[in-house]
């Protein structure tokens, strides 16, 4: 008993030394969003993060349709403000495939990190996926 015990708190501490890796990179998000890469319709997800970039909590924000996903800065920040949130990055999937942000894509990510400039919650990246792999808006210089 004594020995299952201590079995089973290693497990919970190697499973919580991974849960609080810290995101540096597009790459290190990409463990977080394998769930929405090969989706048929858009979803919007947000990595919310603390002041050493751990990810403290992950929510969905949207599901969209087939091309197309609504996002409005009051029910992301929402969320940032209530997990105490340092930083965020955003990520949605492209269920035609494609990597190549769009327009709307752009204009989205702008206008959220405007709104994350005036409380103070840092936009670190919006990243496509896809079933082929991901584009970082930031890689592209894309964020202002």
């Amino acid at each position: 008993t004594l020995l299952a015990a201590f079995e089973l708190s290693k497990r919970a501490f190697e499973h919580d030394s991974q849960k609080t890796k810290a995101i540096h990179t597009p790459s290190d998000s990409i463990i977080y969003l394998q769930t929405i890469r090969s989706l048929k319709k858009e979803h919007f997800v947000a990595l919310y993060l603390d002041v050493r970039n751990n990810l403290i909590h992950q929510e969905t924000i949207s599901i969209g349709t087939l091309n197309v996903s609504i996002v409005h800065p009051r029910e992301v920040f929402r969320s940032a403000i209530v997990a105490n949130a340092n930083a965020v990055i955003f990520s949605h999937n492209h269920p035609s495939g494609s990597l190549e942000p769009s327009d709307e894509d752009i204009a989205t990510t702008r206008r959220l990190s405007d709104a994350g400039r005036l409380m103070g919650i840092e936009v670190l990246d919006h990243v496509i996926v896809t079933s082929a792999g991901r584009t970082s808006l930031r890689e592209r210089n894309l964020i202002n």
